[in-house]
Parts: C-alpha cells; sequence; structure tokens
C-alpha cells in the first residue's frame, strides 16, 4: 500500500447515517471518486443526529486498536501463546503495512467525515434563538483533533489537511504537509479552545447508552494536547478546570480494594466495578451487541477467556507489571481494639497470602483476578480461565476520571508544582490537605491551580490516588518524595512516582505506551521508554535487542506506507 492510497480513502466523501436502532453507518465506497454538487450543506435538525452519529460510527472502526497499540506495545502486558500473529507483531514492534491494525486510513476516514461536517454544517441556522449546529460543532472539533493526535501518535509525522478532500486530483500527498505530535498539538489547541464552554448536544439513550457519554470533554483534550505540546501551566489549567467546574464537580470517589481489618485477612473490592457503568467513565466508543448491526469489540477476547476464543486468553499482566504491584507498601489505619483509637499498620512482611496478586498493591487483584480452574469435556478449551475486569463492558473506553487527576499530577510536577503534584497521589487536594501538605510558597505560586471548594471536595470523597490499591497511603510514611539536592531532582522523583502510579491505575487500558512516550518527551531521553519496555518480561529477563532498538525514536511508530 503506497501512501497515496490512503488519500485514496481521504478522497471519498463518506458522509454516515445512523442505522435503524443501532450506530451502524453506510458510505460510499473507495472507487466513488466524485465531486458533489453546490447543494450540499447541512441545514436541517435531523442532519445534526445522523452526521454526528455516523461519526461516531467511524469511531467504532479505530476502537479496538486503539486501544491494543496503546497496550501491548508497553511494559504492563504480555502475550499468551495463543496470541494471534498479528498481534505479537505490534508487542514486539514488527507490524508493517500488512497489519491488520496499521491502517491510517481508517482515521484518515474519521477525519474526512469531521472534516465534512465542519465545512459544511450552517452555523447561522437558529432556532429559538440558538445556533442549531454549534453544539455538534463542537463535539466534531474534539473527535477531529483526538483522531489527528491519535495519528500522531502512532505514526510519527503525517500529512495534514483541515477540509474535506472531494476530487481526486486534490488527494495528492505532495499537497499537504506533515506535522508531527508537537505541531498538531498547537494547532489543536487554538482550534478547540473557542469551544471550551459550549455545552454538548443530548440526544438521550441511543442503543440502550446516554449518548452524552460519547463525548471527548474539551478540557480534558486540552489538558492533553497541552502536554504533548509541553505547555504545562496550561496543561494544569484545564484539567484543573474541569474537575472543579461548578456546574459539575468531580472529586476522586471512594472507589477501592482494600483489607477490611487489621488481620488483614479479608478484602474489600468496590474498584471492579468501575469499569462498567461507573461515573468514573468519562468517555466510551459505544460499540454493536451484534455483528449483524456493525462493529462489535473483540477486546474482551483478547483479555478474557471466552467461548468465542475456546476459553484461551491472549493477553495477561506482563512480569514487569506484577513486579511493580507486588513491590508497593499497604499500610491500613484501623481503630486499636484497647484505645479505639485510628492505628497506623502496615501488613506484615512474613504474611502468607492466598494468591501472590493480594501482596502489595490490590488493584492487579481486582482487574486479574485469579486464574480459574475449570473441567473441560473437550480438548479444544482451555480448563485455565482467566478474567479482565477492565473488558467485561462491549463498549470501549476512552478517558476515566482517574487519567484526569494522573495528568493533572504530570502537568503540576512539570509546571514546577512537585509538591501539589505528589498530593494528588498521597493524599488527595481538598482544603485541609493543600494547606497541610503543600508549602505557602508552592501554594502562592500555583494561585488557582490548587483552588477546590470545600463544599464539593471533602475528607469523605476526596483522597490520593495511591490509596486506590494500597491501603491509606496518607499514612504511609515511607511513602514520601526522596530526598533531593535540587527541585529538578525533586521533580523527576515525583515523576517516576506518577509513571509508577499510571501503570497501576491505567494497565490493560491502551494508555501506558502513550504515557511513557510522553514522559520520555518531557525528559528529552528515549531510554526512558526504551528500558521500561524492554524490562516488560522482569528485571532478571532484560531485552537488550529491544532497549537498543528503541532507544532510536524512528522505532516507535508504524509504518505509514
Amino acid at each position: 500500500m503506497k501512501i497515496k492510497n490512503i488519500y485514496k480513502i481521504m478522497a471519498v466523501l463518506a458522509l454516515p447515517l445512523m442505522g435503524v436502532g443501532g450506530l451502524t453507518s453506510c458510505t460510499k465506497s473507495d472507487s466513488e471518486l466524485v465531486s458533489f454538487v453546490e447543494d450540499n450543506r447541512l441545514n436541517t435538525p435531523n442532519d445534526t443526529v445522523y452526521s454526528l452519529m455516523g461519526i461516531v460510527g467511524k469511531m467504532q472502526v479505530v476502537a479496538d486498536r486503539t486501544i491494543l497499540l496503546g497496550e501491548l506495545r508497553g511494559d504492563l502486558t504480555s502475550l499468551t501463546e495463543q496470541a494471534s500473529l498479528d498481534l505479537q507483531r505490534i508487542a514486539n514492534f514488527e507490524a508493517d503495512a500488512s497489519s491488520p491494525y496499521n491502517n491510517a486510513r481508517d482515521y484518515y476516514a474519521l477525519i474526512q467525515n469531521c472534516n465534512y461536517f465542519l465545512a459544511n454544517a450552517d452555523l447561522d441556522l437558529t432556532k429559538r434563538g440558538y445556533r442549531v449546529f454549534e453544539r455538534e460543532y463542537a463535539v466534531v472539533k474534539t473527535y477531529r483533533a483526538w483522531a489527528y493526535l491519535q495519528l500522531a501518535l502512532n505514526y510519527g509525522s503525517v500529512p495534514f489537511f483541515t477540509e474535506p478532500i472531494l476530487k481526486e486530483k486534490d488527494a495528492d500527498p505532495s499537497l499537504y504537509d506533515h506535522y508531527d505530535v508537537k505541531q498538531i498539538a498547537n494547532f489543536f489547541i487554538d482550534d478547540i479552545k473557542p469551544y471550551v464552554n459550549t455545552e454538548y448536544p443530548d440526544y438521550g439513550s441511543i442503543g440502550g447508552m446516554a449518548s452524552r457519554r460519547f463525548y471527548i470533554p474539551v478540557r480534558v483534550l486540552l489538558g492533553d494536547l497541552c502536554l504533548w505540546a509541553e505547555r504545562y501551566a496550561e496543561a494544569a489549567k484545564y484539567y484543573h478546570d474541569f474537575l472543579t467546574l461548578q456546574s459539575n464537580p468531580r472529586p476522586v470517589g471512594s472507589a477501592s480494594i482494600g483489607w477490611m481489618n487489621r488481620e488483614f485477612d479479608m478484602l474489600i473490592d468496590s474498584y471492579s466495578a468501575q469499569f462498567t457503568s461507573s461515573s468514573e467513565i468519562l468517555t466510551i466508543i459505544p460499540m454493536e451487541t451484534r455483528e449483524y448491526d456493525g462493529i462489535i469489540s473483540r477486546l474482551n477476547d483478547v483479555f478474557n477467556s471466552t467461548e468465542k476464543n475456546n476459553y484461551y486468553y491472549q493477553a495477561t499482566h506482563s512480569p514487569a507489571y506484577d513486579e511493580l504491584s507486588r513491590s508497593q507498601r499497604y499500610v491500613g489505619i484501623f481503630n486499636d481494639p484497647a484505645t479505639m483509637l485510628p492505628d497506623t499498620l502496615p501488613v506484615p512482611e512474613d504474611k502468607v497470602y492466598v494468591s501472590e496478586a493480594m501482596r502489595g498493591d490490590l488493584r492487579q487483584y481486582s482487574v486479574y483476578p485469579p486464574l480459574r480452574s475449570v473441567p473441560s469435556a473437550s480438548s479444544s478449551y482451555s480448563t485455565l480461565r482467566q478474567t479482565c475486569n477492565k473488558y467485561r463492558s462491549g463498549n470501549v473506553s476512552l478517558y476515566r476520571l482517574q487519567y484526569v487527576y494522573l495528568r493533572f499530577a504530570e502537568a503540576l510536577n512539570r509546571a514546577n508544582y512537585p509538591q501539589a503534584a505528589f498530593a494528588v497521589l498521597k493524599y488527595g487536594l481538598w482544603k485541609d490537605n493543600i494547606e497541610k501538605y503543600i508549602s505557602a510558597e508552592e501554594r502562592e505560586k500555583a494561585g488557582e491551580l490548587l483552588s477546590f471548594s470545600e463544599y464539593y471536595f471533602t475528607r469523605e470523597n476526596t483522597f490520593g490516588l495511591h490509596s486506590r490499591g494500597c491501603g491509606r497511603s496518607d499514612g504511609d510514611k515511607q511513602y514520601v518524595i526522596p530526598e533531593s539536592e535540587t527541585k529538578e531532582d525533586s521533580i523527576l522523583a515525583v515523576e517516576d512516582m506518577i509513571c509508577d502510579e499510571m501503570a497501576l491505575e491505567t494497565a490493560a487500558e491502551g494508555v501506558r505506551y502513550y504515557d511513557l512516550m510522553r514522559i520520555a518527551q518531557h525528559r528529552n531521553d528515549p531510554t526512558f521508554l526504551a528500558a521500561k519496555v524492554a524490562r516488560r518480561k522482569g528485571a532478571n529477563n532484560f531485552d537488550n535487542a529491544l532497549y537498543t532498538k528503541l532507544s532510536n525514536t524512528k522505532n516507535w511508530y508504524l509504518p505509514l506506507e
């Protein structure tokens, strides 16, 4: 496939329509390179629903690969012997033009539809005093920015255009500049910033799902773009403003898994439930439930034992993830039965566990419960069954609330506020903690970035992210910023802790590889990513060949052919 063939799909105007009772779309064939009539404006209210849901249909096409490309190339997931050759090639950085997961055309088809909508939506059309298309316009702007960001993260430098390609002569690759991730980020920061306060449309329930959950929050995407553009203070502001929006404040919440008592012999888990219908999920790509209706997600069959894969799961937690999780220290705070006063207790070092997955941070145990052994009457079925609780739903999650907090910490730290960033991990940002654990000097410099309403962010709903799997991190005297000679050293140390927390919180969710890319970019050090990925088989199985390969950033990307 030559690069001009990617433009073939760009040159096709694929204006999708929503199928009856579903989210399927119909498009013109690739061979229909046509010039369109002048009367191609979108100017009726029905156009808004059909066109926007058609673009959501284009998101379905890229959903699974977005997750797999971001997860399998990281350090937290290992493939089993049953994994397909295509998945193995992704994990080994060997995917070529023949890979079904290496198809830039599908992202460009999404962009083409967005460009067409943005070029033809009649923004002057009003009804009852408001502009009919303005809300959809904002949504489509974010979809386009997100799609271009995915292209840059996966291909490095990509052809860039913002007008729909309607004629074959306009599909000449030489007509377009190539943009890398920083150029794309800087362009779309300016492009979507005017819509930061635009309310998104609400179509109620579509296909049994709330339509509002299909959209990418503008402030969150702006924060991401600013992080990639290394505009850290701006990134922190967008994340902060999203979290503290007066009309919809978003405290951390109370989802966690932990030991119930001071004997450390009983667990309570509210953590795994967040990956289905929890309000912590901010954005989903809604997938069909039946192949007859359109595109379904196959992620469940990759990460879980299902009847479709004869119970042979293809991906599981890596030795590197095991080592990180089990190296964490769990600390609980329980009432002393003699005094009835709070008593801080770490899990005893000599504790014997039913499963090693219970050692250290418990989030892995919640996400990947121990394998089940199931007798089978058929020799073609695996008797070892895996459950990954992050893929019990048939939809694909793009954003969770915890991503925002982690990236907020990342931005604060790089903006020279390491104490505030660390407080996100250990304490939680509510009034008393901000005043107690962040110096007056840093609070003054950070200003509004540390403004959290004492009415909405309280002791009951705001605690450190590390506590989601490690008990009461605020009581752990060993979980601290290491002693450093300079503030720059402190920033690097806190960034290492944030990177580890990202792993513990977001493993298997398709963001890890990009997190490693971004932190390596912050440090101008490609070996940061290379060393993490080369160690995914465990500290004693370092892959020197892979390390050497990934020390060259040219090898981070898929071939754009």
